[in-house]
């Protein structure tokens, strides 16, 4: 039997593919205006990155948007593909490749980057409508190797993709990397007490003393989502977003403008959390809503209070996530969010290498990182503050 004729096309403009046929493959699932799983392949996200200039011209992120079209003309599958002229902003870091590559002679920028700008956070990266999921992906990844291939690209990387696409990439041919994050999973918890009481006496102990000092702070913690924010709250958490931005990257990565256009197309999915003194916000924490896990994404504050940022951070958004039945995902790095409920859990790449002998030097490093984040976890997990009976009982 013939296969169906799949036409590839990349875009450098989301609006080329439009909000209706992309967001059919990025969540099928909100259609029926519920949320979507991954609040952040929507058209509304990426398009609010692109139209406040976040990614294109001079930020090193350049839109390639890739769309898989049949003979009839339906829009099978979508990928967020840029390319890349470093290595920033990915959290899924490969400048140890690219140094030894370029030491090597090659030429390793551009490459070709399938994720998310800026957002370490687990979802699809081939985005296919239901029913076309493996010629889809399928379809995404030729397309985007041969771009690479014709313009003798060093690279395609699919960041922080689910394990399903990891395990169908690899099948591929294509080089599967594993790293390591800290999610907190909802055992179905009715309070926060609940969660608390199946931690070890002294782990517990230690988060209430933590939020009591942090609430201490001399004001107030509110919680904001949807018409509850306000221009006026991201006028604060831009400050916030600055200074933050400043001392981890250098320069922050998002525009001023960014966050104007997520108040005015992203405020349902995203929940804002302020410590006000005085009158005046003092620090912020902002998070992603999807529809079964709330993802932790920026911090910041203009004070320094003990313990704040674990309160507006971690624990209020474990108290957001019990009243709405979510999971959360913490975003990357930070082992001291171990000691707070959350745990170790694998995240997945896939990668294209175009050079037959990096390529397989990669292959041999990933083989070997793999098996150091497997022995990893096991032993992060083993310190984790869950009492012994319940972490047997998770396994």
């Amino acid at each position: 039997m013939d296969q169906p004729v799949i036409e590839i096309t990349a875009h450098s403009s989301l609006a080329e593919i439009g909000p209706a046929d992309w967001d059919a493959c990025a969540c099928p699932e909100a259609a029926d205006g519920g949320r979507p799983r991954d609040p952040f392949t929507t058209y509304r996200f990426l398009s609010a990155l692109e139209d406040s200039g976040s990614v294109g011209t001079g930020t090193g992120w350049q839109p390639r948007y890739l769309a898989a079209r049949t003979t009839e003309g339906e829009t099978i599958a979508v990928a967020p593909l840029y390319a890349k002229a470093h290595s920033q902003g990915e959290y899924m870091f490969d400048h140890n490749w690219a140094h030894a590559y370029e030491q090597a002679g090659g030429r390793y920028y551009p490459k070709l980057q399938i994720a998310v700008p800026f957002t370490p956070a687990t979802g699809r990266r081939f985005l296919t409508r239901p029913g076309h999921e493996a010629d889809g992906m399928a379809a995404l990844v030729q397309g985007a190797v041969q771009i690479a291939a014709d313009n003798r690209l060093s690279s395609v990387h699919a960041t922080f993709c689910t394990e399903a696409e990891a395990l169908a990439g690899a099948q591929m041919g294509l080089l599967h990397r594993t790293s390591q994050q800290f999610h907190w999973e909802n055992r179905g918890y009715a309070t926060f007490d609940d969660f608390l009481g199946q931690l070890s006496s002294r782990k517990r102990k230690a988060i209430r003393r933590e939020r009591r000092d942090a609430q201490a702070f001399g004001g107030e913690i509110v919680s904001l989502t949807g018409d509850d924010i306000r221009e006026e709250h991201w006028d604060a958490f831009w400050r916030f977003y600055q200074d933050t931005g400043a001392r981890k990257w250098g320069s922050p990565y998002l525009t001023r403008r960014f966050f104007h256009l997520a108040h005015e197309r992203l405020r349902d999915d995203l929940l804002l959390v302020l410590a006000i003194r005085d009158g005046r916000p003092v620090a912020g924490a902002l998070n992603a809503i999807g529809r079964d896990t709330l993802f932790g994404r920026y911090w910041g504050c203009t004070e320094h209070h003990p313990f704040l940022h674990f309160e507006l951070c971690y624990y209020q958004a474990i108290d957001f996530a019990i009243a709405h039945g979510l999971r959360v995902e913490a975003g990357a790095q930070g082992e001291h969010k171990l000691a707070r409920g959350y745990m170790p859990h694998v995240t997945h790449s896939l990668h294209w290498i175009g050079d037959p002998g990096f390529r397989d030097a990669v292959e041999r490093y990933l083989q070997a990182e793999r098996e150091a984040v497997t022995e990893e976890i096991g032993i992060l997990a083993s310190y984790g503050p869950f009492k012994r009976m319940t972490i047997e009982e998770q396994d």
